[in-house]
């Protein structure tokens, strides 16, 4: 039976610093998907983008980025973690400099689309790579490291694109192109970090998996727990993409929020997001090592996370900056530590063989979750409904993806894929 346990003899210095690497690539991913956000007004001057439009073009990233976090697990599960993440990072990287090369609104679409072909790999690659080092109980805190890296390229994209957009003008070109330009430069810069410095570590033979004895993508979608952790993701991750996809354009319009306001106050949330990455894989793993199992460690940590979220329905109650700013604090901090939690679960659930798959499935039901919560966003908006209905419905996914999470997994375990199950 394989035993799922760090590679021996690996310095506690280097796991983490393995950890820092791949959070350093989730921030730049997190950077590169805010780009169009933050910059979208600039953009609209060359190209006009309506709500719908808007809509229309994040769900061009997020359907190929979905079905790419699925392809991304396959193609890791074949060559590996480190010349996929390689390959993954570069391509991404060059797509979101595409964007800067954009006559209107295919060309940003094309873009887009290429960008989720790209980061869609990006989190299946840090989970294997965290797979490889860290052992079960380290673990969620390790994801909760890399998941921090979301708010970092978060909390850094406002004010690094309000200086590009404010000093940046080389060439003749529109400061927007340069945000892309720039942005996508420091990931080819990452490229090189990752190639010189990430080796797989030397893992005993009694936690080798042969890849062919690992279950097919069939045998995964058989298992309700599967389903569940799917489904749950389908359901967060729609408001977590609506708030990262559209919290600018809310405050601009909402608030009148100038290139000033976003520079110096419209990073508190996404710093909030990274408070919850961290704290929320460090209670589950201080759950862990004070005796409480595997499944009431999880629970519990996604129990507190998902009743940090529905307070963001009393956003459009208060014209108040301070409190608009402290209500999305709160959700974004519960959504990050929801969100490491949830990362953590294949690991929990599947052999390091079939992780990839696993976490390709979960993401792509994030994505397509997002798509739909866009979708109506976008709908919303135009219609003349505002934002008040979607707040409301995005208040309330996470309450309803604990509950999902409890009624199909109701112990969190290593399932048995040797025997047939009947569902």
């Amino acid at each position: 039976m394989a035993v799922d346990r760090p590679a021996s003899g690996v310095a506690l210095a280097g796991r983490w610093g393995i950890a820092l690497l791949i959070a350093a690539a989730i921030a730049i991913s997190y950077l590169d998907r805010q780009t169009l956000p933050w910059a979208i007004k600039f953009i609209e001057a060359d190209i006009p983008i309506g709500n719908q439009t808007k809509a229309f073009l994040d769900s061009a990233f997020l359907a190929t980025y979905g079905l790419m976090y699925l392809g991304g697990g396959w193609l890791l599960d074949r060559i590996g973690t480190r010349r996929g993440f390689l390959v993954i990072m570069i391509f991404w990287s060059l797509a979101c400099a595409s964007h800067g090369l954009a006559g209107g609104v295919v060309a940003l679409a094309a873009s887009r689309l290429l960008l989720g072909i790209g980061e869609g790999g990006g989190f299946p690659a840090a989970t294997r790579a965290v797979a490889e080092w860290f052992g079960p109980r380290d673990r969620a805190a390790a994801i909760g490291l890399v998941n921090a890296g979301t708010a970092v390229g978060a909390v850094v994209a406002p004010p690094l694109i309000a200086l590009i957009l404010a000093r940046v003008g080389w060439f003749g070109l529109a400061s927007w192109r340069w945000v892309f330009f720039l942005t996508g430069a420091m990931g080819l810069a990452w490229s090189a970090w990752w190639f010189a410095r990430y080796r797989t570590p030397a893992v005993p033979r009694e936690t080798h998996v042969d890849a062919s004895d690992a279950p097919t993508l069939r045998a995964l979608l058989r298992r309700r727990e599967v389903a569940g952790v799917v489904g749950a993701k389908f359901l967060s991750d729609g408001a977590w993409y609506f708030y990262l996809f559209w919290l600018p354009k809310y405050l601009f319009e909402a608030h009148g929020f100038d290139l000033k306001q976003a520079a110096t106050i419209g990073w508190i949330p996404y710093a909030a997001s990274g408070v919850g990455s961290l704290l929320g894989g460090w209670l589950s793993s201080r759950l862990l090592a004070g005796g409480r199992s595997v499944n009431a460690a999880r629970k519990i940590a996604l129990a507190i996370s998902a009743a940090m979220m529905p307070w963001v329905m009393l956003v459009p109650l208060t014209q108040s900056i301070p409190a608009v700013l402290f209500l999305f604090s709160l959700a974004f901090f519960g959504q990050q530590s929801w969100s490491t939690l949830v990362m953590t679960l294949p690991t929990d659930l599947v052999p390091r063989s079939a992780l990839g798959r696993l976490a390709g499935l979960v993401g792509m039901g994030g994505a397509f979750g997002g798509i739909v919560m866009g979708q109506a966003a976008g709908w919303a908006l135009d219609a003349g409904l505002g934002y008040t209905p979607v707040l409301v419905v995005a208040a309330l996914l996470h309450v309803t993806a604990f509950a999902l999470i409890c009624a199909t997994i109701p112990v969190i375990h290593r399932l048995d894929f040797t025997r047939k199950v009947h569902s």
